[in-house]
């Protein structure tokens, strides 16, 4: 096991107050190759909130990084609304077919119950014995996904990106039943004592413009973090792609801290909105994590830290998004090797 200075709940505590720091905080946004630390296929986590635990805090004491996040794939909420998931025998989940297929059927939707409801009973088990494992010296965060994105998994991408322009209240609905379904499961997972993450995935600027985004998604997303900060927790929110044109909105919405995907440029996040945000990003999960050597990743690591190191509000060392399934483990060793031999770049 690798000795530092720190724990990662310490030193996160002091660089919030600007302190000295051993290193700078690293996320490599382990999700399903956590399932390779502990040599089981990523379907055997479906309805296995035990395995879930044992293979996050097997990969966390495998790597040393500073924060876990309970995360198998996006659709949980969706799913335990009626969505139908498909589970292949070894790699992540996807949507197979949406709750509903016809805008009429929207009154038939009810938000989830996170106790009862799909396999969110589950991911909350996770959290549940990963806080007591190792709560003591890492934050526990759990994935919670945006009500756009969930809105788009009851009722299919493609038919939620037409009714945008078409049918506008009936994607109100639908982010609003979205909306009540995270803040059920925000407050489950609070109340367990972990940190909710958000994200928001087809919230994408790549998806709907910055207009779209703040008729459709900036009030829900507002809402579900005005919530999680009334229970004293802070939030991080990724959406994925280009997010160039709504840093500022994500911002007003109350992130205190924005994950930036590889697709966008972290110096230009820096000078835009780093007074006002913490930065995390963004070396490419798929080109540098999965497929380049321990030499790109440490390339990646210190260009990135090159690049917002001294953002106003402070900077967190990570991977773009969740990493693939088949990331090499000696890549996540070099992201991390470099942040320590970095140390406290300030």
């Amino acid at each position: 096991m690798v000795f530092e200075a720190m724990t990662p709940l310490e030193r996160m505590a002091a660089y919030n107050k600007g302190a000295v720091i051993d290193r700078l905080p690293c996320v490599p946004i382990v999700g399903n190759t956590a399932a390779r630390v502990i040599g089981v296929k990523v379907s055997e986590f479906q309805g296995n909130g035990k395995l879930i635990a044992k293979a996050q805090i097997a990969a966390y004491r495998r790597f040393r990084y500073d924060v876990i996040r309970i995360f198998t794939d996006l659709y949980g909420q969706a799913e335990a609304m009626g969505a139908k998931v498909y589970y292949p025998a070894d790699e992540t989940a996807y949507l197979d077919v949406p709750a509903i297929s016809n805008i009429a059927d929207i009154r038939s939707l009810q938000p989830a119950d996170p106790y009862k409801d799909g396999n969110l009973p589950q991911h909350l088990e996770a959290m549940k014995l990963t806080l007591e494992a190792v709560g003591k010296e890492v934050p526990v965060t759990g994935a919670i996904t945006g009500p756009f994105t969930n809105a788009a998994f009851l009722i299919g991408t493609e038919n939620l990106v037409r009714l945008v322009g078409r049918n506008p209240q009936a994607v109100h609905d639908l982010c609003q039943l979205s909306l009540e379904t995270a803040l059920r499961y925000a407050k489950a997972i609070v109340d367990i004592g972990c940190t909710p993450s958000l994200t928001d995935a087809m919230s994408s600027g790549t998806i709907i413009s910055p207009k779209q985004f703040q008729e459709f998604s900036y009030p829900y997303i507002k809402r579900l973090i005005h919530y999680i900060h009334s229970r004293g927790k802070t939030v991080t929110l990724h959406i994925c792609g280009k997010t160039d044109k709504l840093w500022d909105l994500m911002v007003d919405a109350g992130a205190d801290s924005i994950s930036i995907d590889n697709v966008a440029n972290l110096l230009e996040a820096k000078v835009k909105v780093g007074h006002r945000v913490r930065l995390m990003g963004n070396i490419a999960p798929s080109e540098v994590m999965l497929q380049g050597t321990p030499h790109d990743v440490r390339v990646a690591v210190n260009q990135c830290v090159q690049q917002a190191y001294d953002s106003p509000k402070g900077y967190i060392v990570a991977s773009g998004c969740s990493l693939p399934t088949e990331t090499p483990f000696v890549n996540i060793d070099a992201m991390m090797d470099a942040v320590r031999k970095i140390g406290d770049p300030s």
